[in-house]
């Protein structure tokens, strides 16, 4: 090991050290607090965009005490502009960036080029018609392709389609001058790009601004094993990569989710995530999924009375 490497190694972990003695690991009050220190985790999602309407402010404090400066914020026909505008100006009060978010498995077919210039339609006139400080800082996509059918019976065919509607999306986010970011798998790596002498990560990674690695798993080690093909292609191509791990009940298994284990342990090995992480450039910080399921955590309890499912 070279020494700068080694000094680096042991800054890391001084930092680290000092976190422990933070408001995160202390059991009477599990939130951060980014101004006292710095933050362990950096992105959130929330599915259920209804509850910007009602819960706005808990949203938004819970996120500024665990020190989340993104958020992907799913689009939705059913709340209004004005929530949209409201939650994103309270959130770029907090230092807190909201990501358009949208997506399904059918958004990788030719078929679903209207839904994705629908959604980048409304991206582009909402962006238009509000303040800066109520505008969208970036747009993600969650589209997970190998859920369809097509994945096992026609791949070259679904693959070549969901790239070239990746390729749409990252050419009108340009337009419109917003960062694209993607939630993939992490095992994309052990593919090739139909044609190309390349893997597919690094086809997305190389394709978008950034991108959510989605590394589902409950221990520090095997997270950061996952992400580390991802972490050092996105390198290579000087882009982004956050880890991401799951707070929710999983129906995939315990190993998937920090569910069972508690907000203490998830602390612990997020910490470590860091740690080893942070020795890569594209290392962009941890996401957790989802926000709800975070707060449930924190807040030990099964059902948040003022923050129904």
């Amino acid at each position: 090991m070279k020494t700068p490497v080694l000094f680096y190694r042991l800054a890391v972990l001084a930092a680290c050290m000092l976190l422990l003695g933070t408001s995160m690991f202390n059991p009477g009050n599990p939130r951060a607090t980014a101004a006292n220190s710095e933050s362990i985790t950096n992105a959130t999602w929330l599915w259920n965009t209804k509850l910007i309407e009602t819960s706005s402010d808990e949203l938004i404090s819970f996120m500024a005490d665990q020190g989340i400066d993104t958020i992907f914020l799913q689009i939705s026909s059913s709340v209004s502009k004005t929530s949209y505008t409201e939650f994103i100006r309270s959130a770029s009060e907090h230092q807190i960036s909201v990501y358009a978010l949208n997506g399904a498995p059918d958004w990788a077919l030719e078929s679903s080029l209207p839904k994705l210039n629908s959604f980048m339609t409304w991206i582009n006139n909402y962006q238009n018609s509000v303040n800066a400080d109520e505008k969208f800082a970036g747009i993600q996509v969650d589209i997970e392709p190998y859920l369809l059918p097509d994945w096992s019976t026609n791949w070259t065919s679904l693959v070549t389609q969901w790239q070239n509607n990746v390729t749409y999306l990252a050419s009108e986010a340009k337009k419109i001058n917003l960062p694209l970011n993607a939630a993939l798998p992490f095992w994309l790596d052990k593919y090739k790009a139909p044609g190309q002498n390349i893997t597919l990560s690094y086809w997305m990674i190389s394709n978008l601004d950034s991108v959510s690695l989605m590394t589902y798993r409950d221990k520090a080690a095997t997270i950061f094993d996952l992400a580390k093909a991802e972490l050092a292609e996105a390198e290579l191509l000087n882009k982004k990569v956050y880890i991401s791990v799951e707070t929710k009940r999983s129906n995939e298994g315990n190993h998937v989710t920090f569910y069972e284990e508690g907000v203490s342990y998830l602390n612990t090995e997020l910490l470590s995530v860091r740690s080893k992480a942070s020795l890569y450039s594209s290392f962009a910080g941890i996401a957790v999924h989802d926000l709800i399921g975070w707060m449930e955590l924190v807040n030990n309890t099964d059902n948040l009375r003022t923050l129904p499912q």
